[in-house]
């Protein structure tokens, strides 16, 4: 039988790890990146591996977001400025934050955690991939009752699905944690979690894929899918050239709506901006957090990587740009004011900002696109990307040569039935 000839379009987290899973199946993979890999989102991240946390739809949150409307120092932030495209995105967006969505969004996102988190295990140990792969969990701290109560609700919800998240008083948080200013309200622990440095898990997980016979293109751009009768064939490339191939894998992030436009597809993601600031630590006594932190109220990681400590996270609804706000940046570590104390901080080494794709109900893209056989989409994992990666190249790669995701049945904390990712398929919208 001939080796089959995939295609896969992005060079992120979520495309490398689909070509990664295929090429060790046996599979010929080209993936063909528009500049290089790992450039957009998926390398500036906060580093966590976050298993069993639930879809951005949470009951509430729309009007979370139109009190904070126009606060540039927000966790979440809309420009004060009148988007129709947006406004029938957040429309759809408020329908989905239900409970009852969350409960059923959970049902796929608890398991898919589970097994993701195995992946990364197997994946780091089997192809030595250097990248600061810690299985050590991390914390959410809160200052205030109210968002210690709040994340409660968090810890039942996970412990429904077999996670081990744990309630941690302010006091004992302080004792564990020096650097945190006094006057913590509490925090959760999440055990099953990991942190890594996600630059260099790109980088590393590139060289294994290469080395086991993927071929990168990168600074190649695709203008459209190839497609012949009712299936995909190929792509066209914005030179002119065409790339055939046996199967299209779309991964192409916040960058996906012209491809999917092209080839018939809905695909209603929307550009979530995020930024981070890279910190030298300046040692005062106390020294860095020995565990990556998120500080519960803010939104905001705090990952310490070797010699520098990664401050991470919000949100912005600004569009499809890569424009730096100064108050979003100042807004990460005024962040850090808040909850650290005694941790002597330089000036910045590097202040980014990238895009993470997000669906109206929370919950990744994730299947073969309707209507032309061969294409199969993987989009729209928000703030899961890194955390769903693995998984998600897995699942796809059986998708697309055994011709069901066959791991998906094989999750032990999904039941006998296994894992119905009907709740992903690209045409659910």
């Amino acid at each position: 039988m001939a080796e089959k000839r995939v295609l896969v379009v992005g060079g992120g987290v979520i495309g490398l790890c689909t070509a990664y899973y295929l090429v060790k199946a046996g599979a010929n993979v080209i993936l063909l990146e528009r500049d290089e890999i790992g450039s957009g989102a998926s390398s500036g991240n906060a580093g966590a591996v976050a298993p069993g946390h639930g879809p951005m739809t949470r009951p509430g949150r729309i009007f979370q977001a139109l009190k904070w409307m126009g606060d540039p120092t927000s966790p979440l932030y809309l420009p004060l400025k009148w988007n129709p495209s947006l406004w029938r995105w957040l429309i759809r967006f408020n329908s989905f934050c239900t409970e009852k969505h969350v409960q059923r969004s959970m049902e796929v996102l608890g398991p898919l955690g589970h097994l993701g988190r195995r992946l990364f295990d197997e994946m780091v140990e089997e192809e030595e991939l250097s990248c600061g792969y810690k299985q050590e969990g991390y914390y959410d701290v809160f200052r205030t009752p109210e968002g210690f109560q709040g994340a409660q609700e968090e810890m039942h919800l996970q412990h429904r699905h077999g996670y081990d998240t744990r309630s941690v008083a302010g006091s004992e948080l302080q004792e564990l944690e020096p650097t945190l200013k006094m006057g913590t309200e509490g925090g959760l622990f999440f055990p099953e979690a990991a942190t890594l440095d996600p630059g260099r898990f790109l980088t590393e997980l590139a060289r294994a894929a290469s080395h086991r016979g993927l071929e990168i293109r990168t600074g190649i751009e695709v203008r459209e899918v190839v497609g012949k009768g009712h299936r995909a064939v190929g792509v066209y490339l914005t030179n002119g050239d065409v790339v055939d191939g046996d199967a299209v894998v779309l991964a192409t992030g916040a960058y996906s709506l012209s491809l999917a436009e092209a080839a018939g597809l809905d695909l209603p993601i929307e550009p979530a901006k995020g930024y981070h600031q890279d910190l030298p630590m300046v040692d005062q006594g106390i020294g860095q957090p020995s565990l990556t932190m998120m500080f519960g109220e803010r939104y905001v990681f705090c990952t310490p990587m070797g010699d520098f400590l990664r401050l991470a996270g919000t949100l912005e609804l600004s569009g499809l740009n890569h424009d730096i706000v100064p108050d979003r940046l100042h807004n990460l570590t005024g962040s850090a004011r808040r909850y650290l104390a005694g941790l002597g901080v330089g000036e910045s080494r590097d202040d980014w900002v990238g895009l993470r794709p997000v669906t109206p109900d929370g919950l990744p893209i994730l299947g073969p696109a309707p209507g032309l056989d061969g294409l199969f989409i993987a989009n729209g994992h928000a703030m899961l990307g890194l955390t769903l990666g693995p998984v998600t190249g897995k699942l796809l790669a059986e998708w697309i040569l055994e011709g069901r995701p066959n791991s998906a049945g094989q999750i032990p904390e999904a039941g006998a039935a296994g894992v119905d990712l009907s709740a992903l398929r690209p045409d659910r919208f």
